[in-house]
Formats: structure tokens, sequence, C-alpha cells
């Protein structure tokens, strides 16, 4: 099956072997022996992908800030928060065969489950639908912690599931339909404050979830 990309002025989501051998503006690849290395301006883009395998080979994001990024001062968040409102991000995820019952879907995010294709997702956060959500989850996530230090997963797991709906070919060979779980469908935002007694934190009572959508 050809490798497939799909556009949307939100949303670009590309099969990772394509990506590979046609990268996007601002991107490039070098391959080695061992795998490849990509390159990426990080004035122009956000990338949140950690290192992974595919066919066997490492592939390296270099200027990757990872899928979970940890911000230990203001000026730290600040900068963050500038590049999610005003860069394209991208992330990796993983569409996987679900043949679970709804109650152990979780049991997507473990090794042992059939991934069935890989994709690099980009999402346009100068977008102003996409801008205005995140303000309002990053604005919501921080308002109601306190000033204590925070986590906070951003999930576009929504997002996905609409997008197999209409593009389950490019998913899967399958003459059949497939409805997959969507692994790594989200990023995270860790922020530690310097409070001696961070109680809240400690415990895991400052944890917060917030959903992107497309429309």
């Amino acid at each position: 099956m050809n490798a497939s990309k799909t556009s949307h002025s939100r949303m670009r989501v590309t099969e990772v072997e394509e990506f590979l051998k046609n990268p996007p503006d601002g991107f490039s690849v070098e391959e080695l022996s061992s795998g490849h290395r990509v390159h990426s301006d990080p004035e122009k883009s956000l990338v949140l992908i950690d290192n992974f395998n595919s066919c066997r080979r490492e592939i390296v994001f270099l200027n990757s800030v990872g899928r979970k990024v940890k911000m230990l001062n203001l000026w730290e968040y600040t900068s963050m928060r500038k590049s999610l409102l005003s860069k394209r991000m991208y992330l990796l995820m993983s569409a996987c065969e679900d043949n679970f019952s709804v109650n152990d879907k979780k049991a997507a995010n473990e090794e042992r489950v059939a991934v069935l294709k890989q994709f690099v997702v980009s999402i346009n956060g100068n977008d102003p639908f996409i801008k205005w959500q995140m303000e309002k989850g990053l604005d919501w996530s921080i308002s109601s912690v306190a000033g204590e230090s925070y986590r906070v997963d951003i999930d576009l797991t929504e997002i996905m599931e609409n997008w197999a709906v209409k593009n389950s070919s490019v998913i899967t060979d399958k003459l059949t339909k497939v409805q997959p779980v969507w692994r790594d469908a989200s990023f995270t935002l860790k922020y530690y404050s310097d409070a001696l007694f961070d109680f809240a934190h400690w415990f895991g009572f400052s944890k917060r979830t917030f959903c992107l959508r497309l429309t």
C-alpha cells in the first residue's frame, strides 16, 4: 500500500515511511546504517517525538523536546506556551488493532498490542481555533492548581478517532473497516514549582487533562 498523507489547515497526518522519504518544509532526513536522524527548524516547528524504531531501525528527531515536557521555572513555561500557540506541533501516534473490550482499551498502551501503522501527526498551533482551545486549557490548568507543581495531558484521541473513520483504508489493507485504538495520542506538560511542601503534586491531585478538537 502506498504511503498516504492527509492534509488539513489544522492537522496533517503522514505515515512515518512517507515522512522520512519526503519530509515537509523545515525538515531534513539523514540516513545512517542504524536508522535515520531527522533535523528540524525549532523556530518554526515544535517536535514532541521520542526516539522510536520503525522497521527495526532507530528514528531520532534531533530537535525534539520529547512527548513529556518538563518545565522548571516560569521562563521555561512561558517559552513552551509561546511555542504551543504559534508553531506547528509534531507528534508520533500509533494505530493499534482493537481486539479488546471497551474496559480493556488501556491495553493499547502496552507493547504487546499489534501496531497497524505509525503516523507523524502535526497540529497547527497558530490556527485561531486550536490556539483558543490551547490557551483556554492551559489557563484552566494553571488556575486550578494555585501555583503548585502540576501535570497536564493534552489529549488528541478524539481528533484521531474522527480522522480514522474517514481514512480506514490508510490504516490497514484489510477489506473490513478497522476501528483502531490510538497509542500516544497525547502529550504532557510537567511544571515543577519550588514550593517546599507540594502535597497536591506528591499525592497526584494536581493532574489535569484537556482535549483538542478540530471543529
